[in-house]
């Protein structure tokens, strides 16, 4: 027999309407405990009904959590439901107590494995059903009480197995999207692959033997030294497209740390509970430490080293690069790319915090879990 508890059905729990009846339902238990004889007390009788309240406490704390305190828990909770109902009905039968049987049919069917629900309910009523027919109670109460739970328990059951359905349907929903991401991210890395990395590649190749001509033929110097730059500017872009389209397929990206390695003066530390982020998300801190570099080499003042920090939490990632030089660097209007690592981070459901501090400018993106 399985005690653990199973998952609540839905993330919102029962309606309110349902929330209501149960507090209604709570508060005329105990009412009706404190004022209909024998009233709880110290001696004999009374010394019972006091244990069937705390019974009935206990079991309802433990019985109505939406999680479990601990594996089993609920199932323990029910069964002191079960024992003070049952005391309830042999010393207080003129009290409302017999009521907490609805609470053990409805939560036993909604949040217990069949062979616990069923052991929980069944020795329950079965009790009930005894001290009624002990104490020579109608024949159509005990009949009545028992259709009146049944459907309670078969009901809730149904809502169990309906909302199991829910959730199927809702991740198959999921896994649908992410499937159809997945392809439109492939066809589009796939677009970039055939046409601007082959254009990139061939730009490099004619840029470098546009060069190793010049070169040959004695050109102007500055026309050499021009001709490598564009050469770079082209290997670079076709690196950096590369690195997009593996980005875009599920692939690795470089590390950060490595983009610091290659950096003078950069240091690089991790703090927190590092987990696997997303590939559009490793694009994102990859890019923005990469444009947040080299905003530091163009525009910082003689920087003295550059803390890039990389912080996990369980409710996000916090990627800090922060230069310390002399003074504050100038900034201008466009220099510094802040629109488009800004845009990025809105895309993913992030957020980007850029501006000067007392001793250079500090780029700060957090992006959600």
């Amino acid at each position: 027999m399985r005690l653990r508890d199973i998952s609540p059905p839905g993330k919102h729990g029962p309606p309110v309407a349902m929330r209501v009846i149960a507090v209604a339902s709570v508060g005329a238990i105990f009412l009706s405990a404190l004022f209909t004889d024998p009233r709880p007390s110290f001696s004999q009788d009374g010394l019972l009904v006091v244990l069937a309240m705390l019974l009935m406490a206990v079991g309802l704390t433990l019985g109505l959590r939406r999680y479990e305190w601990w594996p089993g828990a609920r199932f323990t909770g029910l069964c002191a439901i079960g024992v003070a109902v049952l005391i309830f009905a042999a010393v207080q039968p003129d009290s409302a107590g017999y009521v907490g049987v609805y609470f053990i049919v409805v939560l036993a069917g909604l949040r217990l494995d069949r062979e616990a629900a069923a052991f929980v309910c069944l020795t329950t009523v079965a009790g009930l059903v005894l001290i009624f027919a002990f104490e020579d109670e109608a024949v159509g109460m005990i009949v009545g009480l028992l259709f009146s739970l049944a459907p309670w328990f078969f009901v809730m059951r149904l809502v169990r197995r309906l909302a199991a359905t829910a959730n199927e349907l809702q991740e198959s929903r999921t896994a649908h999207a992410e499937s159809a991401a997945l392809a439109e991210r492939g066809r589009v890395a796939r677009e970039l692959h055939d046409v601007l990395a082959h254009s990139l590649s061939a730009l490099a190749l004619q840029l470098e033997g546009a060069r190793l001509l010049a070169q040959s033929k004695g050109s102007d110097p500055e026309v050499v030294e021009s001709l490598q730059r564009a050469h770079h500017l082209a290997t670079t872009g076709l690196s950096e497209a590369r690195q997009a389209i593996s980005a875009l397929r599920g692939d690795d990206l470089p590390a950060i740390e490595d983009l610091a390695a290659a950096f003078p003066g950069a240091t690089f530390t991790v703090s927190g509970t590092p987990h696997e982020p997303t590939s559009e998300a490793k694009l994102a801190l990859y890019r923005t430490a990469q444009e947040a570099l080299t905003n530091v080499r163009r525009h910082s003042r003689a920087p003295d080293h550059v803390d890039i920090r990389l912080d996990f939490a369980p409710d996000g990632t916090t990627l800090t690069v922060q230069d310390h030089g002399e003074q504050a660097p100038a900034v201008n209007g466009g220099g510094y790319g802040l629109t488009g690592m800004r845009e990025r981070a809105e895309l993913l459901g992030g957020r980007l915090n850029a501006g000067p501090t007392n001793d250079g400018f500090r780029v700060e993106l957090w992006l959600p879990v």
